[in-house]
């Protein structure tokens, strides 16, 4: 398949699909780069918008306005659906589509969960917003759709082999495997952390795992994690914060604040799995998880209700929400959290 980012007649739609985020934003960044060298061109035709903040007409009005000193305006929004719950603003939002100009390239950023077990095999939300996915069909090359899928845990040594080679360096395969067991399947944290080994070996030869073992925090990371949210779970408020504060010394907020999030996103999927009466060995298939992270999983999982994980699950979001728009830095918020929960 031709590189749909440099054919000649270009989609006006770009429908990213899956739940690797990383992914996405790399393919964002490639079409940025193709908008020329200059950066300050590329920063007045690239417009980032956030489906469950902003408003119809910042939308419209974003899709529509012309490009600055450059053949096309990118325009990418995430959580595109989230305010789509209608038939009316689906079909404005139909509409809307139809009209793009040329010089646009929308891209929509669709994260979703894969579930690879079950009568629910798939991707979740496919089905619900299955009117967006016949639009594309129907556009033909005026839209393009792409699945962004994280590796299993078995593929994820190989990711990380090729994505250090991609950056001008290499790890052998065992070092690709420790560190596999470290992040799992994130492929954000396992960039960073492909970086930063890189560096350490100043790239003139291969990562081995004594260097993962030295340098990744990683490996610590998890296990005071687990032992915050363990803190959380027995309403143990002050143990939660010690540990929060420990690891904010060794990560950025950031950094540290996306961990809490897949964690917490783990351990729904791991609720999920043990209502339905699956156990560890279950969770390490179907989350792709090492066996004793899937074992960590399930004793976690345990000590919360599926509401209850939803609610925190639902909580952090808004905590991201007020930490981009600049209302709450993240560690604040997050000691605010570790209180209301109690």
């Amino acid at each position: 398949m031709n590189d749909p980012i440099a054919q000649t007649v270009k989609p006006i739609l770009y429908l990213l699909h899956g739940d690797d985020e990383f992914g996405m934003r790399q393919f964002v960044s490639e079409m940025e780069a193709r908008l020329g060298d200059d950066p300050t061109t590329r920063s007045m035709n690239l417009v980032e918008l956030d489906g469950r903040t902003a408003s119809e007409e910042d939308i419209h009005s974003a899709a529509y306005a012309l490009p600055f000193l450059a053949e096309r305006r990118i325009v990418v929004l995430e959580h595109p659906l989230e305010r789509l719950g209608g038939n009316e603003a689906r079909a404005r939002f139909e509409a809307m589509l139809e009209h793009l100009p040329e010089t646009t390239a929308l891209v929509l950023l669709f994260l979703d969960e894969f579930k690879s077990g079950g009568r629910d095999r798939g991707w979740q939300q496919q089905n619900r917003h299955a009117w967006l996915f016949t639009w594309c069909q129907k556009a033909g090359p005026r839209a393009l759709y792409r699945v962004f899928k994280l590796p299993s845990f078995g593929e994820m040594a190989n990711w990380i082999v090729k994505r250090a080679e991609e950056q001008g360096g290499k790890f052998s395969p065992k070092a690709a495997q420790a560190l596999a067991a470290r992040v799992g399947s994130d492929t954000q944290t396992a960039s960073q952390e492909i970086i930063k080994l890189l560096i350490y070996v100043d790239f003139a030869r291969p990562v081995e795992p004594a260097d993962v073992e030295a340098l990744c925090v990683a490996s610590e990371g998890p296990t005071n994690l687990f032992g915050m949210i363990d803190a959380l779970a027995e309403g143990n408020a002050r143990t939660a914060i010690k540990l929060l504060h420990d690891l904010l010394e060794i990560e950025d907020a950031a950094s540290l604040f996306a961990m809490i999030v897949r964690q917490f996103r783990l351990l729904i999927q791991a609720r999920e799995i043990i209502d339905e009466g699956g156990k560890a060995t279950t969770i390490s298939s179907e989350l792709h998880q090492v066996s004793f992270v899937a074992e960590k999983l399930e004793r976690q999982a345990r000590r919360f209700s599926l509401a209850q994980l939803k609610s925190i699950y639902r909580r952090l979001l808004e905590i991201d929400l007020a930490a981009k728009s600049s209302q709450m830095p993240l560690d604040l918020a997050l000691d605010e959290l570790i209180v209301q929960m109690q």
